[in-house]
């Protein structure tokens, strides 16, 4: 009886854990995601998590662009896509380390990056 008793106790204790993970899930979301735009846009901005100033993106051109400030985070709720590279000039490569690297900010998304973006190229489909 007693063992049957431990495992009754051990499954309401999971349950109990169980729904406290659920609940925890949904209240722990990222800062910015309650900040997230309803409506097509993309714009860099200089702050993680979408603070600070922002930069706008026109998907319309699709000529490499500088930006006017370092950027850590962007946001893209267009179409297009955009190449985001952490050189001036659309070079690839981590700073001062040329390579083929850059960062792919994709259609409906957005990202806090690893090294300030400095420009970046719209890619239309």
């Amino acid at each position: 009886m007693t063992t049957l008793r431990k495992k009754l106790l051990s499954g309401g204790a999971t349950a109990l854990s169980g729904a406290a993970l659920l609940l925890g899930t949904g209240l722990a979301r990222p800062a910015a995601a309650a900040d997230l735009p309803h409506a097509p846009v993309a714009y860099f901005a200089s702050g993680a998590d979408l603070t600070g100033r922002q930069t706008p993106v026109d998907i319309t051109d699709t000529t490499c662009r500088n930006l006017s400030e370092p950027a850590l985070s962007a946001v893209n709720f267009t179409t297009a896509d955009i190449k985001v590279y952490y050189n001036r000039d659309c070079r690839t490569g981590l700073p001062d380390r040329p390579n083929d690297w850059y960062y792919a900010l994709g259609s409906l998304h957005w990202a806090n990056f690893a090294f300030p973006a400095l420009s970046y190229q719209v890619v239309r489909h």
